[in-house]
């Protein structure tokens, strides 16, 4: 199961009381105070785990509740502080403030940790304040409250290539051939439910990560189809990769719809770097192939069945890929 958002109650520690307390020893007169500080409540803790892929952990453990600190004791005894509650969560996660949506985290790098929810400070024990003129304080402060809170954990895939097209364009069948991804492929549309990764090779030593979402159609703003609620996955990525079915009967007009359908998600996505694909140029005829554009764009003629034009396409993505990385680097 792919699970890509949840939400969770989280709450970390309070801090322990502080502790009013003297010292009473045979032989030792006047011992004065002795009362300790009480312990730091337990934070909440994200931290990323790259053996992690999607959010189903925290679909079934929807509450984190971080340990209380210990009360301070005599002889100057600090109370324990309170131990941490660490959520692990895979690469790409965003946390925000469920309330006021206010991003708190967004984690990338494998074994990154952030405390999201600090825990209540311990309160200090009588020996703190005794002075040259109140040697005997009565005084101990109470912990500080922890923190609670709704999180929203959202995820998105971290990819250096996103492939965007329509139901059935042939997406997951190029994903399965350049690729050791195995996503389900079928002749109806929607087969894809969810996103799929894979690693490409691209030349003898590099390689870069493809995106396979779901497919999209007109008025995926809107709300039809799957693929609109999946396109945060390729926030992250560096290219995107149209692929345009050179059979359906205007392809012209589904790489605006598509385009079009980007720029209602976030005017950022159709700024990315893109190549544009026309896959299934096997049911052209063979004189037609090495020149396919779409409508007055030129693009990639492929055929993933076949395998014609792919290795063209990938060495181009790869280069495309390479240079925003080192864009990346300028800057």
């Amino acid at each position: 199961m792919f699970v890509d958002e949840v939400t969770i109650q989280a709450r970390s520690g309070d801090g322990g009381n502080g502790c009013s307390s003297f010292r009473r020893e045979k032989f030792v007169p006047r011992g004065g105070p002795d009362g300790g500080d009480g312990g730091d409540g337990g934070n909440v803790v994200l931290q990323v785990d790259p053996h992690l892929s999607t959010l189903l952990d925290q679909r079934y453990q929807q509450h984190a509740w971080a340990e209380r600190g210990g009360h301070g004791m005599g002889k100057n005894r600090t109370g324990t502080r309170g131990q941490d509650f660490v959520i692990r969560v895979p690469p790409g996660t965003v946390v925000r403030d469920a309330e006021s949506g206010r991003i708190l985290a967004d984690l990338t790098e494998p074994d990154e940790c952030e405390v999201v929810l600090p825990g209540g400070r311990g309160g200090r024990g009588n020996a703190r304040f005794a002075t040259a003129t109140n040697r005997a304080p009565e005084r101990a402060d109470p912990g500080g409250p922890g923190q609670e809170k709704a999180l929203d954990l959202e995820l998105k895939l971290i990819a250096d290539v996103g492939l965007v097209g329509h139901p059935n364009a042939g997406k997951s069948t190029l994903l399965s051939r350049v690729s050791a991804a195995h996503p389900k492929i079928a002749d109806y549309p929607f087969t894809t439910l969810q996103p799929n990764l894979g690693i490409v090779r691209c030349g003898d030593y590099d390689t870069f990560v493809m995106a396979d979402i779901p497919g999209l159609i007109e008025g995926a703003h809107e709300g039809r189809g799957l693929g609109f609620q999946f396109l945060r996955h390729i926030e992250r990525t560096r290219v995107l990769l149209y692929v345009v079915d050179t059979s359906a009967p205007d392809p012209a007009a589904d790489l605006a719809v598509l385009r079009r359908e980007l720029e209602h998600f976030s005017s950022a996505l159709p700024q990315k770097p893109s190549l544009l694909a026309a896959s299934k140029v096997d049911v052209l005829p063979p004189e037609d192939r090495p020149h396919v554009t779409v409508g007055n764009e030129p693009a990639f003629p492929i055929s993933s069945v076949t395998g014609e034009g792919l290795n063209e396409l990938i060495q181009a993505v790869g280069d495309r890929v390479r240079q925003s990385r080192q864009d990346e680097q300028d800057l």
